[in-house]
């Protein structure tokens, strides 16, 4: 019903404006209150890098964390990873992930990352905690935040947006009037607009998504020969149609599309009576949360953000000349 009112022409919207006048008053004072000192953010003494978005919904964050994770990586860079852990309900806070953590305790994004890069990853709804962990633990020199672009309690460094370059920004109004967590005009203050598909604005970075071959649920082997079709497909993300896009355009015949919400908590035996009759591909994301029950005819796609070079050579420089990465780790590869 939102999604309608936020990416289409209704004017039912405008019922909305006096609380969507309400969240940009109180968005808008606490901006003020932590640029103006009235509230304090913990500045970590590791560069950190947020990765985020000004809208709600799945623009493609997570890839971006993964890239920027592995490019770092092939510098020789040590990154790690701090996240709410949005879905999860871990034990205690800030909460480090290991190769045991499920999606239940640490959220499914976190879990993704972690198994995906093998870097250390912490969850904590107050990220600041998180990153203080990493710090004692001394394992990491950089720091990447997936999301938090709006969580002003944390001091950054270099700010990355994520754009969906379909739908852009729908109406262009605040929530709940319309997609936006806060007015494009704060794409102004950010290091690095990402364009997640569709055609970039000037001065946005083109950004895209490849798509890997598929692994089985279970046991992540490799897809080793072609799928019989018709297949089904499932995605609980942010926005189910570009996965289910993607799937067509790899020349997949589709007969079941089953869309979730984002951080959908599947239970096994509403998925195994729905898809146990033909193949079933779905989301890396998913996948995390579905691999202790999942059958053997179950895949997931993973996908590999695509983004120039140059991007990362930028962050870096910036960091270089504000004294937060040493000048003489600029450009070097491990």
């Amino acid at each position: 019903m939102l999604a309608r009112l936020w990416y289409g022409q209704s004017g039912w919207r405008w019922w909305l404006a006096p609380l969507a006048l309400l969240f940009a008053m109180i968005s808008g004072i606490r901006r003020y209150a932590y640029r103006h000192g009235w509230c304090q953010s913990y500045r970590s003494s590791l560069p950190v890098i947020v990765v985020g978005n000004i809208s709600v919904g799945g623009n493609g964050k997570t890839p971006v964390v993964v890239w920027l994770v592995e490019q770092l990586q092939a510098r020789g860079f040590h990154p790690g990873v701090v996240s709410r852990g949005y879905g999860g309900k871990a034990p205690y806070y800030p909460y480090p992930l290991d190769v045991t953590t499920t999606p239940a305790e640490a959220g499914d994004e976190p879990v993704l990352i972690a198994r995906r890069c093998g870097c250390p990853v912490v969850v904590a709804p107050k990220r600041a905690e998180a990153v203080r962990l990493l710090e004692q633990r001394g394992e990491v020199d950089i720091i990447i935040t997936d999301d938090g672009l709006q969580h002003y309690g944390l001091a950054r460094d270099i700010e990355l947006v994520v754009v969906d370059g379909v739908r852009r920004f729908g109406n262009a109004c605040l929530l709940p009037m319309g997609p936006l967590r806060e007015p494009v005009t704060r794409l102004k203050r950010v290091d690095a607009i990402l364009c997640n598909g569709g055609a970039p604005a000037p001065g946005e970075y083109a950004m895209g998504l490849v798509a890997n071959e598929p692994r089985r649920v279970c046991d992540d082997a490799p897809l080793m020969a072609a799928l019989s079709t018709p297949i089904d497909a499932m995605a609980g993300i942010g926005h189910p149609p570009r996965f289910f896009a993607t799937l067509t355009a790899l020349g997949y015949q589709l007969d079941q599309q089953v869309a979730y919400d984002d951080h959908h908590p599947f239970a096994r035996d509403e998925l195994v009576e729905r898809f146990a009759s033909k193949p079933l591909l779905m989301t890396e994301k998913d996948a995390v949360k579905c691999r202790e029950f999942a059958l053997e005819n179950w895949w997931y796609l993973p996908v590999s953000a695509a983004l120039p070079s140059a991007l990362l050579d930028s962050l870096l420089h910036k960091l270089a000349e504000s004294g937060r990465v040493a000048k003489g780790r600029v450009g070097r590869r491990s």
